[in-house]
């Protein structure tokens, strides 16, 4: 590897945002190490970027921990940290079972946490560095169908935050990214996509990876995207009741085996 190269490892980098945010970096010459659960898919993707790949579950501490230290002995010098991996949590609170409700809040909240822990030597061994995460929306603005997600994104919202301050003084840069809807696998968005206007809220894995190169070249602290999304929160602050009222009668279109949509409660 070229003495300049520069270096990002990427968690959830097998699919979906984390995925578009490989190919982007890798074009502009990025050296890219994925960390996913799938190894068929962190393969094929690492192959076809001209990057690495390690297998780890980021909910798991030590996993991430024992990944950190395989990936500095070929890199003791990290540039970029992309905290991407989440798990979708589409049900409220009183109709999940405990062990998603545990899983979504590891791996969305958690896993960000573990994975700066564990790559912060390499990440202050490279200062000036950059750790750029993947939050929500719904990380400011409470919605009770995801009621698991977003509790696990607010979390991960204020950890956030809070490692903006942290390292600072350490040389490291924290650039934090709240999407709204995004067309995924793991998080599809096929009752949104058939209906003529709402289709348009939903954003594509790309234009996100295009948005947080844009937050890295100009050194954006806290974003929004699309930038319009910014109108949730500021809602939910000057009329909290009529948020409530109207996320409160959300529902996830889920489709029929006939194709029709299914707009009952999620189950």
């Amino acid at each position: 590897m070229p003495l300049d190269q520069r270096v990002a490892v990427l968690t959830g980098g097998s699919s979906g945002i984390g995925a578009a945010i490989a190919r982007r970096l890798a074009r502009g010459g990025w050296q890219c190490v994925l960390l996913a659960r799938s190894e068929d898919r962190l393969k094929a993707l690492a192959e076809d970027i001209g990057g690495e790949y390690e297998v780890c579950d980021v909910a798991d501490r030590s996993a991430v921990d024992a990944v950190a230290a395989r990936v500095f002995e070929r890199h003791p010098r990290i540039d970029l940290l992309v905290c991407s991996a989440g798990i979708p949590g589409r049900h409220g609170f009183l109709r999940a079972d405990p062990e998603v409700i545990e899983r979504v809040i590891h791996t969305n909240y958690l896993g960000t946490v573990w994975a700066v822990l564990a790559f912060l030597p390499g990440l202050e061994a490279a200062a000036p560095s950059h750790v750029v995460n993947i939050v929500s929306v719904a990380g400011l603005v409470a919605f009770p169908p995801s009621g698991p997600y977003s509790a696990s994104k607010h979390a991960q919202l204020a950890a956030s935050r809070v490692l903006t301050a942290d390292l600072k003084p350490r040389g490291i840069r924290v650039h934090t990214v709240c999407p709204g809807f995004v067309e995924t696998e793991g998080f599809p968005q096929k009752g949104f996509l058939e209906m003529p206007v709402l289709g348009r809220l939903v954003a594509w894995p790309d234009d996100i990876a295009r948005h947080v190169e844009r937050v890295l070249e100009r050194d954006r602290r806290e974003t929004v995207v699309p930038a319009w999304y910014r109108i949730a929160p500021l809602a939910q602050a000057l009329v909290p009741g009529i948020v409530h009222r109207a996320v409160s009668r959300a529902r996830y279109r889920k489709a029929r085996s006939d194709g029709s949509a299914d707009t009952r409660p999620p189950a």
